[in-house]
This record gives structure tokens, sequence and C-alpha cells, in this order.
């Protein structure tokens, strides 16, 4: 019998799991995008207790880690924007040996219901502009570009990116 699928929201107890996750996938799918001094920097400042701490029991942010069976294999992120349309996709990792088995699209499923339950119709992101493989995932699942962005994160770095957004079934685009 398969393993069960299952997302359940980011505890305390969590945070180790979430910060070990990112820091696989991280260094394995950014390595070729970004510096690794980069890749330290941004996973120092994300996924950290305090940061993590904002999303539990929030009213305004969501993080979800997906199991298989009881391995933890990757997580999804959402968060309202200052635009009472749009959800943000924060982030959406899983660990690389487990992708192209359809576990990412659950998670995005995941977001995209949630988005509407919270009675907002458009969801967006931010993707790296040489994220080949991300970009054509989003394109896939019926998102476009809407700008080119430029964010300086600090510390010298940046992030070169393409805001993406999807305006989901059963609103009007």
């Amino acid at each position: 019998m398969p393993a069960t699928l299952s997302l359940t929201p980011l505890t305390p107890s969590d945070y180790e799991t979430v910060a070990k996750l990112g820091d696989t996938i991280w260094r394995a799918h950014y390595s070729r995008l970004i510096s690794l001094a980069q890749i330290e920097y941004m996973l120092a400042g994300r996924y950290v207790p305090e940061k993590l701490a904002a999303y539990v029991n929030a009213a305004d942010r969501w993080l979800h880690i997906l199991h298989l069976g009881n391995k933890p294999i990757g997580y999804c992120s959402h968060a309202f924007t200052s635009n009472p349309e749009e959800m943000k996709l924060e982030q959406l990792y899983l660990l690389p040996e487990l992708h192209g088995r359809g576990l990412g699209w659950h998670m995005l499923f995941h977001v995209e219901q949630a988005t509407l339950k919270q009675g907002r119709n458009l969801l967006m992101l931010t993707v790296n502009k040489g994220n080949d493989t991300s970009i054509a995932f989003y394109r896939r699942a019926g998102f476009g570009v809407r700008e080119s962005v430029v964010f300086d994160i600090g510390n010298g770095y940046v992030m070169d990116d393409y805001v993406m957004e999807k305006h989901l079934p059963g609103f009007p685009a």
C-alpha cells in the first residue's frame, strides 16, 4: 500500500525540519542560479525560529509541511498581500528526488483552494528569471508573467525575478 500524502500546518516543533528541508532543497536547486554565499545569506534570514514563528497561528499567512507517510518531503507557504483580491504564494519547495510525481501540483492546489476560501481570486508569486524549470511549472499551472522586478535583499544581493500571477477559476480575469 502506498504511503499517505498529507499537508500539516507548521508548529514550533517543526522549525528544525523546515530549516533542514530548506537547506537541502535550496543548495540543490539554487546553486546554478545564485552564489553559495547568497544562498547561505537567504537561508540564515529565512529559516530561523523568529521568522518561522510568524506562520504559527497567524491570520494572514500559512506554512504547511508536505509528508509522504511520516517523512517530511516539502513545504509551501502563502500570505495575504495589500491587495484585497490577492494572495502570494511565498514558497513551494519539494525534495529534488521527488520532482515529477505530482507532489508540487498537490501543494499548489492546496494554496489555490486556500486562496479561494479566503475570498481572494488572484494568486501571485515571484520566481528567479533563470529558474526555467519552476517558470515552466507555473506556466503549465496557468500563471503568466505580470512584470519583471529586481529586489534588493541586503548585503549586496538582489533577487532578479518575474512576478507571475494566476486568476483563479470561477472569478473574472
